[in-house]
């Protein structure tokens, strides 16, 4: 089976398109275009229904797409074990992020890296920590270091590197804070910003409302971090936000006895051979562990 047109069914499938393909393999569509039907040739099956511009996997696509990825996945395995004998740490590593640690934790850990390990090609992609879970499970990403999810997945290895506690904000003149103590159920009247109903934060802090029976009052939602500061910093609602980011543009709300925290660090496939380079960085990561006071 020819793994050229294996990728390429695999980006129609994951782009919805023929297009989206040839822009992501850098090929023109009627590239892509022989390419599958040089796999439905040989298959002897159609993959893809197309109906007008829409493009949709047929049952035997859905029933391939699967053993597509388990078959490159087993490929870069096969190299990337090769490769390890030799001890060197070079070739690419693919390294998936969330924005908010790529900007607050990563920096200098990236600088190191680099400075250590010059001929390994970095391949960042900065994603939401819940993308960047499923980035991991297809094999798209080796490593990715983001907001560890609550229950993770079966397939994944999750390692904690830091605690990222979490703090009620508002403008520093809103009125949860100039009107004497609050409780949560004081903060739950009040129009709230939060993050995405998706992301694994969003969850931690829906969780603490619900097992106080209490509904937070969500007027607004992002994935964004800074976006969600900037929104509270004008006075548009309160919001909960990691206590690194906090300074003089948001107030933190002091509610006695509740203690709010999210975890970071990094995943992995575990049937996933990894690469001298990505062993090499989580060596990187895994010396934070013990250094609490450290922030990016």
């Amino acid at each position: 089976m020819d793994l050229a047109n294996l990728n390429a069914f695999i980006a129609i499938a994951e782009t919805g398109s023929f297009s989206g393909a040839g822009e992501r393999l850098h090929l023109t569509q009627p590239a892509i275009s022989k390419r599958i039907a040089g796999l439905e040739q040989q298959l002897k099956v159609r993959l893809f229904d197309r109906l007008g511009r829409e493009v949709g996997l047929t049952e035997a696509g859905r029933a391939l797409l699967p053993r597509a990825y388990q078959i490159l996945n087993v490929l870069d395995d096969t190299r990337r074990a090769l490769t390890n004998l030799t001890g060197e740490v070079s070739g690419r590593l693919t390294l998936a992020t969330s924005h908010h640690i790529g900007l607050h934790r990563l920096p200098p850990l990236l600088r190191e890296f680099t400075r250590r390990y010059p001929e390994v090609a970095l391949d960042i992609q900065f994603l939401d920590s819940e993308v960047a879970y499923e980035e991991i499970l297809h094999g798209r990403a080796e490593l990715a270091v983001i907001t560890l999810a609550p229950e993770p997945h079966a397939l994944v290895k999750a390692t904690p590197v830091w605690d990222d506690p979490l703090d009620f904000v508002v403008a520093p003149e809103h009125s949860l804070i100039s009107n004497g103590p609050v409780s949560l159920a004081d903060i739950a009247l009040h129009p709230a910003v939060f993050p995405g109903g998706n992301t694994f934060t969003h969850h931690i802090v829906r969780r603490l409302f619900e097992a106080r029976g209490l509904t937070p009052n969500i007027a607004m939602s992002t994935n964004y971090l800074e976006t969600i500061k900037m929104m509270v910093s004008i006075g548009l609602a309160w919001s909960v936000l990691p206590r690194t980011m906090l300074d003089e543009q948001v107030a933190r709300i002091p509610l006695p006895g509740i203690q709010l925290t999210r975890q970071l660090g990094y995943i992995l496939h575990t049937e996933r051979t990894l690469s001298n380079a990505a062993r090499a960085f989580m060596a990187l990561l895994d010396a934070q562990i013990d250094r609490p006071g450290i922030q990016g």
